[in-house]
């Protein structure tokens, strides 16, 4: 009987674990538009997803062993291709986190050049850290895409200011053209957990409608369920 081969490594990806990408390619997000990033952004995604159904396909995932309890490489799997499929899945899921820090970048100067041209930020009530502003008239909205059903007193939601049917313009990178029937919503609240979004709203206010932008900051152990404490319906 044939002893097991020397394969120690034999679990890591085909290539280092390293960014796939050179800092000159990387220094180019930040000459791409806000709609280049969304549009690279969804293709990630899209390919991520075929990557994962590969892995899906050999009943495997990215823990899975792929030798027997003797140490023998699993004859039932294609390993080339399952290591590949790592190393490259690896590689995107380094690339789509320094993207997505490019989108938070941008979010962020949209939103502080916009400050700049509301009117003085009104304090909340109930003694709030958090302000909203009035958003200028001239701005072009973006249209509501999703509602706030109900906030629990005390949850990172109301402290941002968030009150029953505000309408939501944006939340984060998410708007009325990539929520997806809010799955971006939730992902756009996983991935920044402890870090603010800046999130805009419409709110009805005695006839009309105040444009208003806050500052949510999902968390854990704030005392309720969830990472907001609130319930956001699609519109």
């Amino acid at each position: 009987m044939g002893l097991p081969l020397r394969m120690d490594n034999i679990h890591a990806p085909t290539v280092p674990s390293g960014p796939a990408s050179n800092t000159s390619r990387n220094g180019d997000l930040g000459r791409l538009s806000f709609a280049e990033l969304q549009n690279k952004k969804e293709n990630m995604e899209a390919e991520l997803k075929a990557l994962g159904a590969v892995l899906d396909s050999h009943g495997v995932d990215m823990n899975t062993p792929l030798t027997t309890q003797d140490g023998f490489p699993r004859a039932d799997l294609d390993i080339a291709q399952v290591r590949t499929t790592r190393a490259r899945i690896i590689h995107l899921r380094n690339d789509y986190k320094e993207l997505m820090a490019m989108v938070e970048k941008q979010l962020h100067e949209h939103f502080a050049s916009l400050q700049e041209e509301e009117k003085p930020e009104v304090p909340l009530s109930g003694g709030a850290n958090n302000t909203l502003a009035d958003h200028s008239a001239s701005q072009p909205l973006e249209e509501p895409f999703a509602k706030v059903n109900a906030v629990v007193p005390g949850s990172p939601a109301e402290l941002a200011g968030l009150k029953p049917n505000d309408q939501i313009r944006i939340f984060g990178y998410v708007n009325s053209s990539n929520h997806d029937n809010l799955k971006k919503v939730a992902e756009c609240v996983q991935g920044n957990e402890e870090r603010p979004v800046l999130v805009r709203i419409s709110r009805p206010s005695q006839g009309a409608r105040e444009e208003l932008h806050v500052t949510l900051t999902p968390r854990r152990n704030w005392g309720g369920r969830g990472l907001l404490g609130c319930h956001i319906l699609p519109l």
